[in-house]
């Protein structure tokens, strides 16, 4: 009972405060880049509310386990969207900062991306079990760190260039929350306590739509100054 009122308070809140900012910035924002930003976010709420709201209910419940076919489409859909939400940030980025000429590191995101969705639609996954197998956790996961390294590298690389604060914390951001989450695919199956840092993994994606809202509260002139 209390990892149920602590999970679902906690889910509550993270997936109010990822919906809310992102239809935000999706209806006010007056450029496409906060507008772009407030679709990452509401895809990240939306697509986890695939599995948090079953979790929650199979806590108050039946169990996790007897709930396991839910959860695991939850799991697969959140996969998906995740590798969206990674394609709109790549995106944000070449907006923002008006990155030209960058065909080829476009193409292997792209590439990347469906690679891993692709590796989540294959059958081997067993999605529907309560525990699919733990090599296909790593491969499908593999491509997806790839595109997590990418955005780290670009980001920090535009920081570096420009000091502009609004994503000065993105490379940060995004390396705490693979830090968090590889752990968990790698462990959770034989030690379920790592499971909890599914916690912090969750707060650097916060953290990242906080950026987004940072980028939706600055003036038009001063968002397209990189652009130019």
């Amino acid at each position: 009972m209390p990892q149920a009122i602590a999970e679902t308070v906690f889910d509550i809140f993270y997936l109010g405060f990822a919906l809310t900012a992102g239809l935000t910035m999706l209806i006010k924002g007056k450029n496409p880049l906060a507008r772009k930003a407030g679709l990452m976010a509401f895809i990240l709420g939306a697509g986890d509310s695939f599995h948090l709201v079953p979790r929650s209910y199979a806590l108050w419940t039946t169990g996790l386990e007897a709930n396991g076919a839910a959860l695991g489409m939850g799991k697969f859909i959140t996969s998906i969207t995740m590798t969206i939400f990674y394609l709109i940030l790549y995106s944000i980025w070449r907006q923002y900062y008006g990155v030209k000429n960058c065909k080829g590191l476009t193409g292997t995101m792209w590439a990347l991306a469906l690679i891993r969705i692709g590796l989540c639609l294959l059958p081997q996954n067993q999605w529907l079990s309560y525990r699919q197998p733990l090599f296909f956790g790593v491969l499908r996961n593999l491509p997806f760190a790839v595109m997590g390294i990418i955005i780290i590298v670009i980001f920090a690389k535009e920081y570096r260039k420009t000091k502009d604060p609004v994503f000065r914390f993105m490379p940060l951001a995004v390396g705490l929350s693979f830090g968090f989450y590889l752990p968990v695919v790698l462990f959770s199956g034989i030690a379920p306590i790592v499971g909890v840092l599914m916690i912090p993994k969750t707060m650097a994606y916060v953290w990242m739509v906080c950026m987004g809202l940072g980028l939706y509260r600055r003036t038009g002139d001063k968002v397209t100054a990189h652009m130019a």
